[in-house]
């Protein structure tokens, strides 16, 4: 898989939607030897198209990721109250939350028929399965499609779907879980281990993601059954990325001490920095994304513009005091051992 793309530094830059990922960021992972995805995740179509020309236009290797929709219903009883327990924090801020829950799908068909009608070289998909007529589509366009899992079960039913590669993401990443199942979290595995399940599991190329932070995570990752790592939190720091001024400060912040898997921002299980905000509301958040996502998001919009980290969603995984200011190409580069 990775000779066929052109990769020699088998280590990736994953896909960080709403900021974080620029095409600054993919551009130079694909020229450090690596690649990157172009993050698809709460794009227009438009703003889609457009990363994909600038990171094109680089001549490097790169990838696209998008979020399969979540079709399950949302409890208006469970929206209703959980709107009313953040009364208190849009009133701190001065925002008025939605009234109703917003349960749109990410613009998903339009998104399929831009990768269709101009493909990429890979397009890997997370929170779920897509179908599989439109993975047969992708692949008779010559892209590579992968699939994210987060267990052996859900790798083999991605082997079935069609997916032609797997990103192995363990509970230690940064941001949301790719589980299939948000209603319940993966249990804590170690990384090689997941790996190693999943390799037994499916005969697919493997990429290990989550909680890698140094030298010996992708070495451990490598030898049990991975071709390649990827890795998102540790670069959040770099000077391609994206990631807001609040963000960048709390990762290095001793006050920030601790990650936690909470449902509060987006009603999705997400690793952020435990902060105000997880400890209060964590514990009252429905399972119902991407409704709690868009109610919470004029209180992290205002909170991330007032430097409040009290209440923004600090996503992190558990190796965050590992990254560092620097380009990514030196991030990738001491990774992979080739300081």
């Amino acid at each position: 898989m990775l000779t066929d793309l052109g990769i020699t530094v088998p280590v990736l830059a994953a896909p960080m939607a709403g900021g974080p990922t620029t095409p600054e960021l993919v551009v130079a992972a694909g020229r450090a030897g690596s690649m990157g995805f172009v993050a698809g995740g709460y794009r227009t179509p438009q703003a889609l198209a457009e990363q994909i020309t600038r990171v094109r236009g680089a001549g490097v290797p790169f990838g696209v990721n998008l979020f399969v929709p979540d079709r399950r219903p949302v409890s208006i009883e469970d929206f209703d109250a959980y709107r009313t327990a953040l009364t208190r924090e849009a009133a701190r801020y001065g925002v008025t939350l939605p009234d109703a829950p917003t349960t749109d799908d990410d613009h998903w068909a339009d998104k399929i028929a831009l990768l269709l009608d101009d493909p990429v070289p890979v397009v890997s998909f997370t929170f779920g399965l897509p179908d599989r007529a439109t993975v047969d589509a992708l692949r008779a366009k010559g892209t590579l499609v992968v699939q994210t899992v987060t267990s052996p079960h859900e790798a083999r039913l991605a082997e079935e779907s069609g997916a032609q590669a797997l990103v192995v993401q363990s509970s230690a990443a940064g941001g949301h879980s790719a589980t299939f199942t948000p209603s319940r979290t993966p249990p804590p595995l170690p990384l090689p281990r997941l790996v190693r399940d999943v390799a037994h599991a499916v005969e697919l190329p493997l990429v290990a993601a989550g909680g890698i932070a140094g030298p010996a995570d992708v070495t451990a990752a490598l030898r049990a059954g991975g071709q390649a790592v990827a890795v998102g939190t540790v670069l959040l720091r770099t000077h391609e990325s994206g990631a807001s001024a609040p963000h960048r400060g709390a990762l290095v912040d001793a006050a920030f001490d601790d990650t936690v898997v909470t449902r509060a921002f987006t009603g999705r299980p997400a690793r952020a920095l435990r902060n105000e905000f997880t400890d209060r509301m964590g514990p009252l958040a429905p399972n119902a994304y991407p409704a709690v996502h868009h109610l919470t998001r004029p209180l992290r919009t205002a909170a991330t513009e007032a430097g409040d980290t009290r209440a923004i969603h600090l996503w992190a995984g558990t190796g965050y005091r590992h990254a560092r200011a620097e380009p990514v190409a030196d991030t990738l580069d001491r990774l992979a051992g080739q300081e």
